[in-house]
């Protein structure tokens, strides 16, 4: 049953807090139903077509009764992380129709990167036609158990849609690149626009040269949104009573970003005057090639996400308009640990910077010279 919705749009992804775990510890995975940075909706179990893990060469269903959902916003699973391997996480939903003014429909085409349809409605002159969409997401995340590398990570789940790496994310570092296909019903897509982005996550950390701190970074921005994969669609109050701000990275260029909050308001606003609408299209704006695949950079320590809606027209039917299949993939990239490529400046004093050889050297000296002070006086 059709249901008449926002404009914005609700993507699915697996997170984890990192996706670098140890053996057999106890771990939680996240669905995030809205953003990367915050899941607006749970997701009902009956929309699940499929929840799976892969290890080892085996495929095992979640068991439905073990997810919980999380103050109605996130769907999560608490589970042992088993033995050492590289693991594939996956989760399929069912399809549903939503109902769209055109007015809206062109915004969430908009901001959510789907240019290529947005393109061909304005070129066919429909950007007034009302729709009715019929939409599925399929999300995969790879994560690190340990540090044995296995080769689950280029199992193909079967989906009607789905990302999949040309080699190990595990074995790739900070700096580096990695070529991700994408399949449609099994086949590589080629010219399908792609976008990938990072944040950094609870393994990722920075070093200061003189202190020798660590510094860890989340991010967290609040949307509205529509494609809803729960239940129930609401709105949600941040409670950051600072503004803050951040910046994206695009194509070499930065924009920066600035939010308020205000702890004592729990309910926005989303008249079109007070607040414009979020995009879904920050980071790295690719396009796959003729055999469905990019190049993603890695430049820095973080979690990374790609995902990207591929939209058709729908002619053979009275009811939908169109047919959208979303898809996420998820893992983490650190910076290779060696001599060459992790190393601490140790001869700097913590507090004021001198070197700890000239201090030695000083010391040595005067214990020199207090020498032959004391040796002068004895004779």
């Amino acid at each position: 049953m059709a249901a008449l919705v926002l404009f914005c749009s609700h993507d699915l992804y697996i997170k984890l807090e990192t996706y670098f775990l140890e053996p057999n510890q106890e771990a939680v995975l996240n669905l995030y139903n809205g953003t990367f940075e915050k899941s607006d909706n749970t997701i009902a179990r009956d929309r699940m077509l499929d929840a799976s893990i892969v290890s080892h060469g085996n495929r095992v269903a979640i068991n439905p009764e073990q997810w919980q959902d999380q103050d109605s916003t996130i769907t999560k699973l608490t589970f042992n992380t088993g033995d050492a391997g590289t693991y594939v996480a996956g989760v399929s939903t069912k399809a549903r129709n939503i109902e769209l003014t055109a007015e809206k429909f062109n915004k969430y085409l908009k901001s959510d990167g789907v240019l290529d349809m947005l393109k061909q409605r304005t070129a066919d002159s429909l950007l007034d036609q009302d729709v009715v969409e019929n939409y599925q997401k399929h999300v995969k995340a790879i994560y690190q158990v340990g540090d044995v590398k296995t080769d689950d990570w280029k199992t193909v789940l079967g989906y009607p849609i789905e990302f999949v790496p040309m080699a190990n994310p595990y074995e790739k570092h900070t700096g580096e690149q990695l070529d991700v296909q994408l399949l449609l019903d099994g086949k590589p897509l080629a010219n399908q626009l792609i976008f990938a982005d990072a944040v950094k996550g609870a393994h990722a950390h920075s070093h200061d040269e003189n202190t020798h701190k660590h510094s860890h970074e989340d991010k967290t921005h609040s949307h509205e949104h529509s494609h809803d994969d729960g239940d129930h669609s609401h709105e949600h109050s941040s409670s950051t009573s600072e503004a803050h701000s951040h910046e994206h990275k695009h194509k070499g260029e930065v924009h920066s970003h600035k939010h308020g909050h205000d702890t004592n308001e729990h309910k926005h606003s989303h008249n079109a005057e007070e607040e414009k609408p979020h995009s879904h299209t920050s980071g790295q704006q690719l396009r796959t090639n003729d055999k469905g695949i990019v190049t993603v950079d890695l430049p820095e320590d973080g979690i990374y996400y790609l995902r990207t809606i591929h939209m058709t027209r729908v002619a053979d039917s009275d009811e939908l308009t169109h047919r959208s299949k979303w898809a996420t993939l998820t893992f983490e990239v650190s910076h290779a640990h060696n001599a060459d490529t992790h190393t601490h400046n140790h001869d700097r004093d913590h507090e004021d910077g001198i070197p700890i050889w000239m201090f030695i050297l000083g010391s040595v000296a005067f214990i020199g010279v207090l020498f032959f002070i004391f040796r002068k006086k004895d004779s």
